[in-house]
Formats: structure tokens, C-alpha cells, sequence
């Protein structure tokens, strides 16, 4: 981020929220860049920065794509780069349309596309057929400028309620990084994701960012701020219903066995300029299996691949809780999660707890998800659910790896011993698995995915409340070894040898990895081999900050990725004053950071996860759209003002198929955009902090913020206590009055936002109602996470308040 010209921050409030990074924009600032915050709310971040631009809650896209329009029509496009590394010259299949806010391919029956008319024109060795000139109607380049050119400032403005001018100003400065020598850095959190079209949302950002050749630049990309220190790490691991480690596809039933899931999930390449590096799908997901299995994986047995289970439903946090709420789910085991204040549709989902036989709550207090059997209003004896709560360690409390939001991976050591009968999650899930398998022993159906599972962490065969298991040992697994004496790519390694490079690990069983991303981050047998737990401050010969010693970088400890897009043809960087990576003609090897593959310029493409080759302006992959188009969420004031779809057409309706508890509120009733955000002092649902009496105190009580002229509107002054109501709840909090917010001219009414923060629930030193109980189950069509930042609602000050 130091090195950025501009910073665009945008669904993120990133210096109340990620203080650290803001620490970088500061010192940018400090040397001349400008610094941009959109946000329905004038927040602490747009106090700091150079130009706030107001945007109503879900319409980034519209926004975005009108930047993006703004960039086609000036001819502001790093050109060079746009043709050599992205997908702009591809032609598509003469079959693709758009009509009404409607691709090619939609079937309003089942709210789903069929894709194929959005693939690409193919040559005889099927390679998509290419124009470099972006003159060809069917073009990428050609189909885009029609597409966006319907978003220019005018009609955005009416969408977003943005003052034209400064909005007109955002897309001037930013576009400016589309020269060689200039770069924007692009900086979002949950408010983007946190919407029915929050993958789109990315993605238009994504767009922008390659069309002006900001991506595997020094001060460029796309920077995911993670909502705390190790939600990288979780997501790595397998966190997902839908992966396993590594970012592998968990099965399903069309994967009947592992040459099938092979099959379906390894991309073609035909090009020999693409690395296509999930290629290697079958090396990776085989030394996974050997990693859980052991030797009891092998060719004889397709390494245990039928273990797995098949994933056959949407197990997503919604369609979790609906189907829960149905009384189809018997059991849940919640680590550090707290549905009961985190969840949407709160209401309904505490409800769902209801119709649990057990529930196992892993936290460091009592939950409002543990305690909601007794919670206000309910009375204990009517609920049957039996619940389990484990006290577990803090992070000081344990030794073991995080990883932050720019994949640095860092070993924490422990700080202080456990407090009373806590125990770290590694202690808990050993014990766990130890006495799961201790029961199938004697009795159980299919018991060997359970006792065959390779369950050694230097602790003993036996659950021992006074052993904690060995993390190092651990994290050896989840860099990988080699199962016997094998040679690998000419170099000779022994039994139980570190793999030392994921381009090493193999699919015929000589190697395991739990997660192949991860290999090389703990390459030898000792400790000292942990580079995970490296502290020196040493940085790269670029001299840019990547500190190359300090922790470990997956992959292969690369801190820019695709950083093979920031030189040229030849090797020589666009941007020689704050180059990543060089080609070194004499000595024949790349320079500076670990280049995205050590193949000399010219002889691979540097978008090396992308079947193609290229960087992705068109998708094909995704279920709404291969374009980011605006829709409104789900609800909305205002009608859309670019087609007759008023919400993304293809996402899953829960109010149509799951009417009980899923009421949606029009705007007659609820006039006001409602979103939730957080604040410094407390930390997500909010149980770490509230039961904390020197957090507590800073904000004891939820509050909710309302422009002056809504609170003129409503009588309503500062201090007062209000009611804040949607069709699914209502809460009370204390107004905050305040000119953050101000009121939305749209194309043809004027709107008011207020906003409420989400971290309070009925436990704690300090209680309060949470914001949850108001948000819809609704959520975004490719990853189904929920629409927590944009729902319609009412506030009232309350009848005998203060």
C-alpha cells in the first residue's frame, strides 16, 4: 500500500477496522498519494482521506461500473497490458446476449443460467480464437464498452445518490493510475462481500484494477481486508463447506470415484504458453489423502478417496439454519462461532437451536449461542436441545500459525499458561477425534474413515487432559512429506524427508501434503525449520518492503501475486522505479520477489491459475453473470433503474420456498435503508469484548446512528432511546445523531440511511439488543453470503424514552 499513487477504500472503514494497514495509506499520504473513501457514511476513514464520495448500501456496482465506463470511454487503459495478459481480445460464442438485465441462457423456472453461450470462440486446437486489435464486435474489449457505456455519471448518480461531481472526480483520479508509472491500490471488507451480489461487487473492482494494469504491481491489487487475524488461515484450511485444504473441490455425488473428481475438477489447457497450474489437481488432492489416511491410502484402494463424504446440498450458514429451523439437522458443534448475535434473521435462527437434539458451543464465555436456552423471554424447561460448552484458550494462551490478509503466515508463541480448565481448539478436536474413535472401535456403521484416519500428534494414543498435543508436529503435516525413498524432477529424496516445494509433490503416493499451498512453509524436520517462525528484517533487493525473511508467504513465499504481470515482454518492469520482479538477462533468473513460476519472459503466461493464461475481464465460471451488471438487493427503496430484474436473478429466494419467519419488508412500511458495521472496541458478535469491563465501558450500549434531518423528522434528538423495526424485528438502541449520514437524492425520491453497530447480544458485562434480528435471510448467488449491509427499516424514538 506504501507505494500507491491513489487508494480507492471501499466497503471498509479500514481505519477503525484494520488500524495496521491504515498505518501504510498514512505513510503514502505522507509522500503525495491521494486517498479515496466511498461509503454511505462519513466514517473515520473518510476523515483521513483526500475525497469522500457518498454511495447508497448495495449499489457498488453501479458505482464501479461506471468507473469502469469512464476508463473505456477516455481510452484511460494500460493497453499493452490489457492485451498481453488479459482476456480482452478473446471472441466469444456468437450465441451470447444481453437483454433487460438478463444474459444469454437464464431459465426463470429454476432461477439458474445455462453458461455455454458465454464461453469462448475456439480455434482447431482449441484455443479461444483472439483479435489483439479489440476490434471484433464479439470481442471481450468490444462487448464490455456496450455493456458499461449504458452506466455513465448521470444514470449512476441517480442510482447511487452520489454527487455527480465529486463522483465525476473519483473517476478522473482514479483512472489516472491506468500509466505505467502510476498505481492504485483497491482496499475492501464486508461491506462489499455482505450482499446478494457481493462476488459481482469484487469482481467489477477486479475489472477496473486490470484494465489499468494495477494487478501484481507494487502499491496495486485487490486487497481483501479480513474481518480478524487468522480468517485467511481458516479459509486456507478447508473452512468452506464447499473446499477442502488447499482450495480443493470437496466431492460430491457425480465423483464417484477419485479418477472421476479428478476428471471434473482439473482444467484444460491446449495453449502452451499456460501453466494451467491446476494441472496438478492430482497431485494435491492426493497427497492429501495421504496426509489424513497414512498408509492405509493407497493405489490399491484409490487412497481412500471413497472416505470422503459427498456433498449433495447447499450447506451454507442460510441453508444451514433453514434447514435446521425444519428440524433435519440433529447436532451442531459451534468453534468460536456465535450465531445466535452473528447470524441474519436472528430471530429465526436462535429458534432453530430450539429443534436441536445437542449442540456444542467452543468458546472463552458463555455465548448468547450457548446460553439461548435460558435467554430472556424463554423459559428452560421447554427446551430439550442438551448443550455442551467447552472453555477454550485465547490466542495468548497457545502456540501456533495465523495468517493475515496479505498470506503472511506467523507463528504466535504462547504467551501465558490457560486460565482454570480451558484448553486450546488442537487439545479439544484431538480429544474429540480420540474418543470418536474409541467408540467406533467397538460399534458403529462404516467405521473406517474414522479409525483409519492417521491420528499421531506425540501425545499418545489416549486422551490425556495434561498433554497438549504437538503443533509443531502439525504443522509438519501441513507442509507435507515423502512416504518412501522416491526421486523428484532429478533430485533424490528419503522417507519422511520434508517435501520442500509444492511443484514436488506427486500423485502416485510418494508424497502428502494437508494442504498443498502450505508446502515449503516448514521444509526440514527441527524447529528451526519452521520459516514460519523467521524474524528477520532484512527486505528483497527491490528494497519495496517485502521482507522476504520475516514469517512465511504462501505460495512458495510469493508477496505479490501474478507478479510476472508487472514487467513486460521482455522481463523489464512497467515500473522500474518500484519494480517486484526483473528478469536478470546475464545471470538468466528473475530478481526480487518469487516470481508467479521461474520460467524466462515470454515462455508462460503470468496468470498461472487461470486455465488460459489471461486475467479474467469475462467470467464464465460464475452463476450470475460473466459482466457485474446492477441489481437492487433484495430489499430496496427504489426501483432498478436499468432493468425490469429488480434483485440478481439468480439468487435463491428463501422467502418464496421457506415462507415462515422470512417476511420481506416494501418500502410503504420501512422507508429507510438500514446497515450494520462495527466499531473498534469490540470484536464481531461481540462476546470477546463484552465480557471485558475496559472494552465494555469505551461502548457499553448499541447505538444507532441517524442523519440530522431523518432525526428533525422523526423527533428525534441525541441520547434518545429508539426502536429500530424491519418486517423480521426490532431492536432498541440509543440514537446517535450525527451529520455521517446524509440523505440520498435518487433518480426520483430522496432516501435516508441509518446505521447500527452488530456486536451486542443478551450476555456479557454489558447487554444490548443485536442488529441481527433485523437483517433478511437472503444471500449472494455465487457464495451465499448473507445481505447483512443493505435492508429496509423504520426508527421510531421510543414511546416514554428518554
Amino acid at each position: 500500500m506504501v507505494h500507491s499513487n491513489v487508494a480507492m477504500i471501499i466497503g471498509s472503514n479500514v481505519v477503525e477496522n484494520h488500524p495496521v494497514a491504515a498505518k501504510w495509506l498514512t505513510r503514502t499520504k505522507e509522500k503525495g498519494a491521494i486517498i479515496i473513501s466511498v461509503d454511505p457514511r462519513y466514517t473515520r476513514t473518510s476523515s483521513f482521506a483526500d475525497i469522500y464520495c457518498k454511495m447508497r448500501s448495495g449499489t457498488d456496482i453501479a458505482f464501479v461500473n461506471g468507473m469502469i465506463n469512464y476508463a473505456l470511454q477516455n481510452n484511460y487503459i494500460h493497453r499493452d497490458y490489457v492485451v498481453a495478459y488479459t482476456n480482452a481480445s478473446f471472441i466469444i460464442s456468437d450465441k451470447y446476449s444481453f437483454q433487460d438485465g438478463l444474459f444469454s441462457g437464464y431459465d426463470p423456472s429454476t432461477r439458474k443460467y445455462d453458461r455455454a453461450s458465454w464461453a469462448y470462440e475456439l480455434d482447431a486446437q482449441g484455443n479461444p480464437q483472439k483479435d489483439p486489435t479489440l476490434q471484433h464486435p464479439r470481442c471481450v474489449f468490444q462487448i464490455m464498452k456496450k455493456h458499461f457505456a449504458r452506466y455513465d455519471s448521470e444514470t449512476v448518480c441517480k442510482i447511487t445518490g452520489s454527487p455527480r461531481d465529486i463522483y465525476e472526480q473519483v473517476c478522473r483520479v482514479y483512472t489516472s493510475t491506468w500509466a505505467p508509472d502510476r498505481v492504485g491500490v483497491w482496499l475492501y471488507a464486508m461491506g462489499t462481500t455482505q450482499h446478494t451480489h457481493g462476488t459481482q461487487n469484487i469482481r467489477a473492482y477486479s475489472i477496473l484494477q486490470l484494465l489499468l494494469g494495477n494487478v501484481g504491481m507494487a502499491g496495486g491489487g485487490i486487497n481483501a481486508l479480513r474481518g480478524e487475524s487468522n480468517v485467511q488461515g481458516s479459509t486456507d484450511m478447508g473452512l468452506l463447506f464447499h473446499l477442502l485444504p488447499g482450495y480443493l473441490a470437496s466431492p460430491t455425488k457425480a465423483d464417484a470415484n477419485l479418477a472421476a473428481y479428478i476428471k471434473n475438477y482439473t482444467p484444460k489447457a491446449s495453449d502452451p504458453k499456460s501453466a494451467n497450474w491446476w494441472g496438478n489437481y492430482s497431485k494435491y488432492i492426493t497427497s492429501l489423502l495421504k496426509a489424513w489416511y497414512g498408509e492405509q491410502a493407497t493405489r490399491e484402494n484409490d487412497f481412500a478417496f471413497h472416505y470422503l463424504p459427498k456433498r449433495s446440498a447447499d450447506y451454507s450458514w442460510i441453508s444451514l439454519f433453514e434447514t435446521m429451523y425444519a428440524g433435519q439437522i440433529k447436532g451442531l458443534i459451534c468453534f468460536g462461532q456465535n450465531p445466535a448475535v452473528g447470524g441474519p434473521n436472528a430471530n429465526k435462527e436462535r429458534l432453530a437451536l430450539h429443534r436441536l437434539e445437542w449442540m456444542v458451543s467452543v468458546d472463552l464465555w458463555e455465548t448468547e449461542t450457548a446460553s439461548f436456552w435460558k435467554r430472556p423471554g424463554v423459559n428452560p424447561a421447554d427446551i430439550a436441545t442438551e448443550v455442551f460448552l467447552l472453555p477454550a484458550c485465547s490466542s495468548v494462551e497457545k502456540e501456533g500459525s495465523i495468517s493475515n490478509s496479505g498470506r503472511w503466515v506467523q507463528w504466535r508463541h504462547k504467551a501465558v499458561e490457560p486460565i482454570g480448565e480451558a484448553k486450546s481448539d488442537l487439545w479439544i478436536l484431538d480429544a474429540l477425534c480420540k474418543s470418536v474413535k474409541q467408540e467406533y472401535a467397538s460399534d458403529g456403521v462404516f467405521p473406517a474413515p474414522i479409525l483409519h484416519l492417521a491420528w499421531n500428534y506425540g501425545n499418545g494414543e489416549s486422551v490425556d487432559a495434561h498433554r497438549e498435543p504437538d503443533v509443531q508436529l502439525v504443522a509438519r503435516e501441513v507442509n507435507g512429506n515423502f512416504t518412501r525413498d522416491t526421486s523428484v524432477q532429478g533430485k533424490a529424496f528419503q522417507k519422511n524427508d520434508q517435501v520442500p516445494s509444492f511443484a514436488l509433490l506427486q500423485d502416485d503416493g510418494s508424497s502428502s501434503s494437508g494442504c498443498w499451498i502450505y508446502c515449503a512453509s516448514y521444509p526440514g524436520l527441527e524447529a528451526k525449520d519452521n520459516q514460519m517462525a523467521r524474524r528477520n528484517k532484512q527486505d528483497a533487493a527491490n528494497n519495496i518492503g517485502l521482507y522476504p525473511s520475516w514469517a512465511w508467504c504462501w505460495p512458495m513465499n510469493r508477496r505479490i501475486l501474478y507478479n510476472r504481470a508487472s514487467v513486460d515482454a521482455n522481463g523489464n518492469p512497467w515500473d522500474a522505479r518500484r519494480w517486484v520482479v526483473r528478469w536478470n538477462t546475464e545471470a538468466k533468473r528473475w530478481e526480487g520477489d518469487v516470481p508467479d513460476g521461474g520460467w524466462p519472459p515470454q515462455e508462460k503466461l503470468p496468470f498461472i491459475m487461470k486455465p488460459e493464461g489471461y486475467a479474467g475481464l469475462w467470467a464464465t465460471s460464475l452463476v450470475d453473470g460473466p459482466l457485474p451488471e446492477h441489481y437492487e438487493p433484495l430489499e430496496s427503496p427504489v426501483s432498478n433503474l436499468m432493468s425490469s430484474q429488480q434483485v440478481s436473478p439468480a439468487i435463491k429466494l428463501w422467502h418464496t420456498s421457506n415462507k415462515e419467519m422470512n417476511l420481506v419488508g416494501d418500502f410503504a412500511r420501512f422507508p429507510i435503508v438500514g446497515t450494520t458495521y462495527r466499531v473498534s472496541e469490540h470484536w464481531q458478535a461481540g462476546a470477546m469484548t463484552r465480557n471485558l469491563p475496559w472494552l465494555s465501558e469505551l461502548v457499553p450500549d448499541v447505538f444507532v446512528e441517524i442523519g440530522v434531518d431523518l432525526a428533525q423528522q422523526k423527533g428525534i434528538e441525541n441520547g434518545n432511546r429508539v426502536i429500530v423495526e424491519t418486517a423480521r424485528g426490532k431492536m432498541e438502541g440509543y440514537a446517535l445523531v450525527t451529520r455521517r449520514f446524509e440523505p440520498f437524492q435518487l433518480h426520483d425520491k430522496v432516501v435516508h440511511e441509518i446505521g447500527i453497530i452488530w456486536h451486542f447480544g443478551y450476555n456479557g458485562l454489558v447487554q444490548g439488543d443485536s442488529a441481527n434480528v433485523l437483517t433478511p435471510h437472503i444471500g449472494d448467488a455465487n457464495t451465499m453470503i448473507p445481505e447483512f449491509k443493505a435492508f429496509l427499516c423504520n426508527v421510531f424514538k421510543k414511546e416514554g424514552g428518554a
